[in-house]
């Protein structure tokens, strides 16, 4: 099993060419940043976890350049969002900022993606219906992996539809990244086992990780799919030890993402010291 490491990616945490060397010389896999390109001030979406909304969202970075400025700091390290929010952006132009990170990160890209939570954010910058996210998100990565895989990709879906276009260059991985579907509620597990390359849950939102992972590969194989195919990364929310991790690499867990806790985002001088105390257990797994 993998270890990898989750940042806000703030403009008050390390800066992502130094937190990304220092990872990979501790000997972690990836390092993933999420996404917001703005927060809208007058909203009536709940934050999921309830309470007010951390003001750390407030200063996310862009994923994908502080991604580029970790792959040109390092070697090995995958980099990955965590998750991006694909349908609140234009398709063509992600594709080719994806591709481009492919290609000159050799290869090293995941895309950890979602529909997102917050609908006034959602619907600022997208077209798409809200009510129709699930839909959106599934035909935004169709429609992105045969831009990656097509010499004339072309797409017809029932929200997203284009004819043949000219896409180069295309991403290292000659299937392009993995689309990896960060999804808790039931309908969000079922698009995961249907289309994902893998699945992203977050541990403490499960009551029995066991069996929600048993349901999980229980659907992929439902749908025809080899659930051995499928990657789990699980973003680990809940007090960390090696045990805890062993569990989840003998529940066939791929990775274990961690990082400092939401009521320590406003505190980056822990990271760190948490990369050097975790560092420990990788040999571990």
């Amino acid at each position: 099993m993998h270890l990898g490491f989750s940042s806000m990616n703030t403009v008050n945490d390390p800066d992502p060419a130094t937190l990304a060397k220092t990872l990979e010389d501790a000997g972690f896999e990836s390092l993933w940043y999420g996404e917001h390109s703005h927060i809208p001030m007058c909203r009536s979406t709940a934050y999921p976890p309830g309470g007010d909304l951390p003001e750390p969202y407030k200063e996310m970075m862009d994923p994908y350049i502080s991604l580029m400025a970790a792959a040109g700091a390092t070697d090995t390290l995958k980099i990955g969002t965590g998750i991006a929010l694909m349908m609140e952006r234009d398709l063509f132009a992600q594709a080719k900022t994806m591709a481009t990170l492919d290609r000159l990160s050799n290869g090293r890209l995941l895309i950890g993606t979602g529909v997102g939570w917050n609908q006034e954010e959602f619907e600022n910058v997208s077209s798409l219906p809200w009510k129709k996210r699930y839909t959106g998100l599934k035909e935004t990565v169709e429609a992105t992996r045969n831009l990656f895989t097509e010499e004339a990709p072309e797409y017809h879906g029932s929200l997203i539809d284009f004819d043949p276009v000219w896409f180069e260059p295309k991403p290292v991985q000659p299937a392009g990244p993995q689309f990896i579907f960060g999804a808790m509620g039931p309908l969000g597990v079922r698009h995961a086992a249907e289309w994902a390359d893998g699945w992203m849950p977050v541990d403490v939102v499960m009551p029995d990780v066991g069996a929600a992972i048993a349901d999980f590969r229980q659907q992929v194989k439902d749908f025809g799919r080899d659930p051995d195919s499928v990657e789990i990364t699980m973003v680990v929310m809940s007090p960390l030890s090696v045990d805890l991790l062993k569990k989840y690499r003998d529940l066939g867990v791929t990775r274990c993402n961690i990082g400092v806790g939401m009521e320590n985002w406003d505190k980056p001088e822990i990271i760190m010291p948490m990369i050097n105390e975790f560092s420990k257990l990788i040999p571990e797994l």
